[in-house]
């Protein structure tokens, strides 16, 4: 059964237009008794035809008699269509209509409309009006049908709909509910709109509903809004990141000309802090996209590999000698080398030729193996924003032992190293994210294994030992609690100076910085780090 809509007129006006002669006013081309044709009536409607055709009308709408009232127009089908949509699509459930005193032909009249749609209920009222023209076929009097009969604002080809509002205001907060502006973290000009493309629909807030004028009844960006049910509330999407963080990590990259750093909590992925200079300029944001060679950083991972198969100890003796060949000649920064090193030693120093040293113990795909099942790198990260996972492809000869240094064809960035770090320490991968990845939607990546216990606590030891005896000891200077580290200088083709890359821990804080022709990393992105860990 259809819905019936239910509208009724106010009384005074009633009694006004019944008053001057509300009976039914129709002239037609002949009478019933067969007698002579009756004149077709012309020129405009008198007073009485006015006032008598428009309470007809609005009585006709009020009691929901659709066809009625559209057959008392010059056009019943756009009218009943009109009226129809009234009910049915703007969710009219009962209108009360008010006419005015008549001013020529026109007759002003005020509307109060109740809206329920869904939950939400409201009273919309507004004025409008209606002109009573002659049917041009009879002369009758008529409302000449206008789409601005139903409201002043409603064009032709537009329909009135009472549906969802489009989402209110999008607010992105840290984890701790402090909103992120790009205007105070430039760095996130870019992830915060595609965070708001990707979860908008799924974030807290609630969306209002209105009453809109929609061309073709198809809604979109030049459909108007006429009158609004409810208020929506803004969608707020929280983040992980933290403000304070991102504060210090958005200064720390701003005092050099190019630098990048991300920060993750160990303990769970959460991305804490994401910034990068060349992202305020050019939009790409090489903290999560960049692809380039991470250097000694990358000693991490092959340390890991070589103490899991037994190959190495910390305590072992390997020396550091200024060269190396396995399939191409190796050299270390500034040549140095260091005959009575220990394999700790080596890594706490940073020394290439020591560890190319070890390349014939370990099989051409065991670097890519140990990076992906264990640290998860290359495994389809979902993060929330776009982002690259690192690339360590399986490689023979001189590209396995360039791997091994991080060199060749290896491929990493701040975010990957940081979460190297952060699984390097705690023994699990837990992949990145910037959102809560089950309220989200995102399914995260699984690594294969974990360290064993003996082995995360031999690169913790390596890692402190870099930082009170190695190449990270200025960078690291005077920072309280767990503290570790790892200096790497990653040489690019055509490039004066190589790229200066730093990743380093503070109990459960673990960042990784890169700093594009920035030399010695412990100079250059070592800061950059040690900045983001001190506001930890």
């Amino acid at each position: 059964m259809a819905r019936s809509t239910r509208i009724t007129i106010g009384v005074t006006a009633v009694a006004l237009l019944c008053g001057a002669g509300a009976g039914a006013y129709y002239l037609t081309g002949g009478g019933s008794s067969g007698g002579e044709a009756r004149p077709v009536p012309t020129g405009p409607p008198s007073r009485s035809e006015v006032e008598t055709t428009a309470h007809d009308f609005l009585a006709a709408w009020s009691a929901g008699r659709t066809e009625q009232a559209a057959a008392l127009t010059d056009d019943s089908a756009a009218a009943s269509a009109a009226l129809t949509g009234y009910r049915d699509t703007a969710h009219v459930r009962k209108v009360t209509l008010t006419p005015g005193t008549a001013q020529g032909t026109r007759v002003p009249f005020s509307v109060s409309a109740e809206i329920a749609y869904r939950d939400h209920s409201s009273t919309w009222r507004y004025d409008s009006s209606l002109a009573v023209v002659r049917s041009p076929g009879d002369g009758r009097a008529v409302v000449g049908w206008q789409p601005t009969v139903i409201h002043p604002r409603l064009a032709h080809g537009e329909t009135l709909r009472t549906d969802s509002a489009p989402p209110a205001n999008f607010t992105a907060v840290d984890r701790n509910g402090k909103e992120l502006d790009p205007k105070d973290y430039p760095s996130l000009a870019a992830i915060l709109p595609e965070l708001r493309q990707r979860f908008a629909a799924k974030a807290s807030g609630e969306r209002g509903v209105e009453v809109r004028a929609e061309p073709g009844g198809a809604g979109g960006p030049s459909a108007k809004t006429l009158y609004v049910v409810s208020k929506g509330t803004p969608a707020t999407l929280r983040t992980t990141l933290d403000a304070k963080l991102q504060r210090a990590a958005e200064e720390a990259v701003g005092r050099r000309p190019d630098a990048s750093v991300v920060a993750v909590r160990p303990s769970t992925g959460e991305i804490l802090a994401v910034a990068d200079t060349g992202a305020r300029k050019a939009g790409f944001n090489s903290a999560l996209l960049g692809r380039t060679a991470p250097g000694s950083t990358m000693k991490v991972v092959t340390s890991a590999l070589l103490l899991e198969r037994g190959q190495a100890r910390p305590e072992q003796p390997l020396p550091c000698p200024k060269y190396a060949t396995y399939g191409m000649r190796f050299h270390n920064v500034e040549e140095g080398e260091n005959p009575g090193a220990t394999f700790a030693q080596d890594f706490a120093a940073s020394c290439n030729t020591a560890f190319i040293s070890l390349a014939g113990r370990i099989s051409d795909g065991d670097l890519s193996a140990e990076a992906r099942d264990v640290f998860g790198i290359g495994l389809n990260w979902q993060t929330g924003a776009t982002s690259f996972d690192g690339s360590v492809p399986a490689d023979s000869g001189a590209g396995k032992a360039a791997a091994m240094i991080g060199q060749g064809q290896v491929q990493m960035n701040p975010l990957t190293m940081a979460s190297v770090t952060a699984t390097a320490i705690t023994g699990s991968f837990h992949q990145p994210h910037l959102v809560d990845p089950q309220a989200m939607g995102l399914k995260t990546a699984q690594a294969a294994r974990s360290l064993p216990a003996s082995v995360v606590g031999q690169i913790k030891s390596m890692m402190r030992l870099t930082v009170t005896r190695g190449t990270a000891t200025k960078a690291m200077a005077g920072l309280s609690g767990d503290t570790g580290a790892k200096t790497g200088s990653a040489e690019i083709d055509n490039q004066a100076m190589p790229n200066g890359w730093f990743a380093g821990y503070r109990d459960d804080l673990a960042a990784a910085a890169v700093v594009p022709q920035g030399g010695h990393g412990g100079d250059s992105a070592g800061p950059v780090v040690r900045a983001v860990l001190a506001a930890g």
